[in-house]
């Protein structure tokens, strides 16, 4: 690409001063999924339709056994070697 044509296509990306993009905020946020999630139960319902069943999820600690003793490992501290 030439570089004017390049310089153009990324400035199309460029927001002018003073506007925030949208989905920085609220329920479109990337860390808002569990509004989300009730944002669309809440519709759901509103509508009568058949609603999944919501399992809530976890994750599972990662369990270290020492090969010496047999018992569980914790973690005390991370050390930087360089």
């Amino acid at each position: 690409l030439p570089t004017l044509q390049f310089l153009w296509l990324i400035l199309q990306h460029v927001l002018p001063k003073g506007l925030q993009r949208v989905r920085d905020y609220g329920f479109l946020h990337g860390n808002a999924k569990r509004l989300r999630v009730r944002i669309q139960a809440i519709l759901l319902h509103q509508f009568n339709w058949n609603m999944p069943k919501l399992v809530a999820t976890f994750t599972a600690k990662a369990i270290r056994i020492c090969p010496c003793c047999q018992h569980e490992m914790k973690c005390v501290g991370i050390t930087r070697t360089t």
